[in-house]
């Protein structure tokens, strides 16, 4: 099967699947169009290839959590790496996502000033970060690349969910911050920048962070 990637038109909010598609072919398209693709999102599971193009709601969500969180890093004075939604793959596991938002944390230094990043190589992100408005979250995909704690958001709620044995579980804390409520703080600072802006929330989240820690 051959890729015409100029020919694709999905709407905004809308998703594409095209089955059948081996590995290899996958693989190759993907470096061939490393340099020049942008936009929709992809995965690539079991011989599917999943196209996405998030909407604005979405869009709003992941910044927002994605400035959260870095946020958070930068007061606890962790070293960190954000890779947005760069594409995480694997050829041992055949396995292609691409996150709206992951970040190294304690894996920071392994891949600090790499220009590339894959998996069969390197280590996958500490938190990837999942917004399930117009998209699903490929839990499989996360847990056979070896993400160790993802986020998913859907729009109301937050699930923290940690890898085990190979398998997600559910959790009440993250692992990456633990002293703190995350399932409560972030959706609630989510909804603080939808009524008073993205400015003022961030300055009022590092001012709670500052007298909680």
């Amino acid at each position: 099967m051959q890729f015409n990637y100029a020919q694709l038109e999905i709407p905004v909010g809308s998703q594409l699947l095209i089955r059948d598609v081996d590995w290899e072919t996958f693989d190759k398209w993907l470096d061939e169009t490393m340099d020049t693709r942008r936009v929709p999102r992809i995965s690539y599971s079991q011989g599917w290839v999943e196209f996405m193009v998030p909407g604005v709601e979405h869009e709003d969500d992941r910044s927002i959590i994605g400035d959260l969180v870095k946020i958070l890093l930068e007061e606890i004075d962790i070293e960190f790496r954000a890779v947005a939604s760069t594409t995480l793959r694997s050829s041992k596991a055949k396995k292609a996502v691409e996150p709206d938002e992951c970040f190294y944390i304690q894996h920071e230094k392994s891949i600090r000033g790499k220009k590339a990043i894959h998996l069969d190589f390197d280590p996958p992100p500490d938190l990837a970060i999942e917004i399930d408005i117009t998209s699903r979250t490929h839990f499989d995909t996360y847990e056979k690349l070896g993400v160790p704690e993802l986020w998913r958001f859907n729009g109301q709620e937050l699930t923290i969910l940690v890898l085990e044995n190979g398998s997600y579980q559910e959790s009440e804390t993250s692992r990456q911050f633990p002293q703190l409520p995350i399932k409560q703080i972030i959706p609630q600072y989510l909804e603080k920048s939808k009524q008073d802006g993205r400015n003022k929330t961030m300055k009022a989240f590092r001012q709670w962070l500052a007298e909680y820690l």
